[in-house]
């Protein structure tokens, strides 16, 4: 029987017969799922990702033709710029923003970029919602810096920032930070507004499973934006910085001010928190029924007060 091809070497493999040239060196950073504790990290609050096995590689080696290229193996397309003009890149809308915005946060933060060929090669699913952005800014990140030391926590921030200000999506902190900080057969409690981490051990025989609804989601088309806004008004009508410092009872005086919407939003951040430390404090004591209900529960709240399920997904849990 043929063996089949480890991701890296595949990454190497396109390196190869795109570029040719020296051996590369390969980077790797992984998708993620996410336990418990949804839309909760740009309102400053708990998350529980944990990272998986899918995974971006970056296959890279320097140039001498003073510019900086980059291969998708998935997509069969490549980009190209002089590597003096990658500062001065605008988006142009397509998967090579992730590339360039974290390049130009490198560079503004004080790294020189040396004219390189890089190969990509992702098994994380586009759209599946297992974090194949992060898990390609993370990897290039790593590429780029060559070795170069950049302490974990600001590498999450810098490519947290190129999300931000160059794809231009308003995204938190959680999925650039798990690709970096994740452990094997760990999840990570993070707190989004301190940035410091817990490493929590599930109980013995419990495994996750993570099921393909085969439904694309695309979030710089989606309501994502609307969701930051709205948690932002609801924050703002309480007086507080974020909903993580909102409790309902906070929120129940403020219905007057918000519309029905802006309140289930918020409501829905508020209780997902409390899931979250009712999620340890059950795996704590192994008690993989209550975290089952906490599952459960978590999934209403998202479908039923953010908006944010799907019929396929609902049915997953359903009958599940």
């Amino acid at each position: 029987m043929a063996s089949v091809a480890s991701p890296s070497s595949i990454a190497v493999e396109a390196f190869a017969k795109r570029f040719g040239g020296e051996k590369p060196r390969v980077f790797r950073a992984p998708g993620r799922v996410n336990l418990i504790g949804e839309h909760t990290d740009y309102n400053l609050g708990f998350v529980l990702p944990i990272a998986i096995d899918k995974a971006s590689y970056v296959a890279v080696a320097p140039n001498r033709e003073g510019v900086l290229r980059v291969w998708s193996e998935n997509l069969g397309e490549q980009r190209e710029w002089p590597i003096a003009a990658v500062g001065g890149l605008k988006p142009s809308k397509d998967w090579s923003d992730y590339v360039v915005g974290v390049a130009q946060q490198l560079l503004a933060a004080g790294f020189t970029l040396q004219p390189s060929d890089l190969a990509i090669y992702s098994t994380v699913p586009v759209g599946s919602g297992l974090s194949s952005s992060a898990a390609l800014e993370v990897s290039v990140a790593l590429a780029l810096l060559g070795g170069r030391v950049l302490p974990p926590l600001e590498l999450a921030r810098l490519c947290q920032r190129a999300e931000r200000e160059f794809v231009g999506m308003p995204c938190g902190i959680m999925d650039q930070y798990i690709s970096i900080f994740g452990r094997e057969g760990a999840a990570v409690k993070i707190d989004c507004r301190t940035l410091e981490n817990q490493i929590v051990r599930l109980p013995a025989g419990a495994a996750v499973v993570a099921v393909n609804t085969m439904v694309k989601h695309e979030l710089g088309a989606s309501a994502y934006r609307d969701r930051v806004r709205e948690c932002a008004e609801a924050a703002r009508a309480m007086g507080v910085e974020s909903l993580r410092d909102a409790t309902l009872d906070r929120l129940e005086g403020a219905r007057g001010q918000i519309t029905e919407v802006v309140y289930r939003r918020a409501r829905h951040v508020i209780t997902e928190d409390d899931r979250v430390n009712a999620f340890l404090a059950a795996s704590a004591r192994g008690d993989c029924g209550e975290m089952g209900r906490l599952f459960v529960a978590s999934h209403r709240s998202l479908q039923h007060d953010y908006e944010v399920s799907c019929e396929e997904l609902d049915f997953l849990v359903d009958t599940a």
